[in-house]
């Protein structure tokens, strides 16, 4: 079997290279990280004009350009490199994601002509400060009232949650448990009761924010997808936001190894450069074959994920596992090649260092998707029969 990217993909990979460059930049970053939204608006409007990036994966028929996951692969593969910030993955990959597998005809004609055309953002939440990610993260109340809900509760590390127009907000049933009771819904980010506050995370690349609940009342029509039938949806989309980050990751990880082949090769000690000693070319050399290793394993859950794979649950969780671990040892020894300047500011080394940890525990850290690996493909379950045994 044969991965590679066709034409129109490899050309929107060189066009997003060449935008980025130019407006994803080490000065435009650190700008967009030190802002309160923390993305420029301006690029964000040009990203959605000139580019069409948040149409991506919406159908035609709601004025999108009708692409595959094989297509959002490419673009966040370079996105990661250039350490991007915008709302374009929280609003394509996490609500947009969302709304395209759940949402009611009436739900798609409204909301998604304004995603494409880049004027509406939106997000997931689901996580709460218990610091889970399955479905016992789920605490937050929806009881029925007068016709609709009312929802209470806290959400916690909301992606882009401070800024977004539309949140996709997950909640449970009053004496629920586990996956059952969960239902999804859409709130509108200035809705009465919806306090938002943003965290002070050690990554400013990509903006968290805290979601404060406090019965804030939805008419029937928030409710997304069937009520109580939540998780199925949320573990889809999950699936697939694991698959694009992972791709993230993977730009990421390249960028870091391409930095320190650079550095190692201008810095110099002991009159050579520090390219030439062993010890910095089995460094790098370790840090290519995780690099290629990851980029397969993304591509393949890419392919699965545009494909409707049945495997594709499995392969997320692999692909998030392993370039989770590639990207931070890979952006783990660029600081150590750099040495003691690669934590410094001037550097942009460090900025990739929290990108890589930031995604490490996103949707779950490396151990949580080894483990879900292990539970699909049925090895937990062996492990408990053999154990009650």
């Amino acid at each position: 079997m044969k991965f590679a990217f066709n034409e129109e993909q490899e050309g929107l990979r060189q066009a997003a290279r060449g935008f980025l460059a130019t407006h994803s930049g080490p000065a435009q970053v650190r700008k967009a990280m030190a802002s309160e939204a923390g993305y420029d608006r301006d690029v964000w409007r040009r990203i959605a004009a000139e580019l069409g990036w948040p149409s991506l994966l919406v159908p035609e028929q709601y004025g999108g350009a009708g692409l595959g996951y094989v297509d959002l692969v490419a673009l966040l593969e370079e996105t990661g490199a250039f350490l991007l910030c915008s709302p374009f993955f929280s609003t394509i990959c996490l609500g947009a994601n969302a709304l395209l597998r759940a949402g009611s005809e009436a739900q798609k004609q409204e909301h998604l002509p304004a995603v494409a055309a880049g004027e509406r953002t939106l997000t997931l939440a689901y996580t709460e400060a218990n610091g889970r990610w399955d479905a016992q993260a789920i605490g937050a109340l929806a009881r029925r009232e007068a016709g609709g809900f009312v929802l209470s509760g806290a959400k916690t590390f909301v992606p882009d949650g401070h800024t977004a127009d539309l949140l996709v907000v997950a909640a449970r049933a009053e004496g629920s448990r586990g996956e059952e009771g969960v239902s999804l819904f859409l709130v509108p980010g200035k809705a009465a009761g919806v306090e938002r506050r943003l965290l002070p995370t050690m990554d400013q690349t990509r903006k968290q924010a805290q979601v404060e609940l406090r019965d804030v009342r939805l008419p029937a029509a928030a409710l997304l997808g069937e009520e109580g039938g939540g998780w199925q949806v949320l573990s889809a989309v999950l699936d697939r936001a694991a698959v694009a980050l992972s791709a993230e990751q993977v730009g990421g990880a390249q960028r870091c190894l391409d930095m320190s082949v650079e550095y190692a090769k201008q810095r110099i000690q002991f009159g050579r450069p520090i390219g030439s000693f062993q010890a910095i070319k089995h460094k790098c050399a370790d840090m290519l074959l995780r690099v290629e290793s990851a980029r397969s394993a993304s591509y393949y859950a890419g392919w699965a994920a545009a494909t409707d794979d049945a495997e594709l649950p499995v392969l997320a969780s692999l692909a998030k596992a392993y370039c989770s671990d590639a990207y931070f040892h890979c952006a783990a020894e660029a600081i150590q090649i750099h040495g003691g300047v690669g934590f410094t500011w001037e550097y942009d080394v460090h900025l990739y260092f929290k990108r890589a940890k930031s995604s490490e525990t996103l949707f779950g850290d490396a151990a949580y998707h080894r483990e879900l690996v292990a539970r699909r493909i049925g090895l937990g379950a062996r492990r408990g029969a053999q154990a009650n045994g």
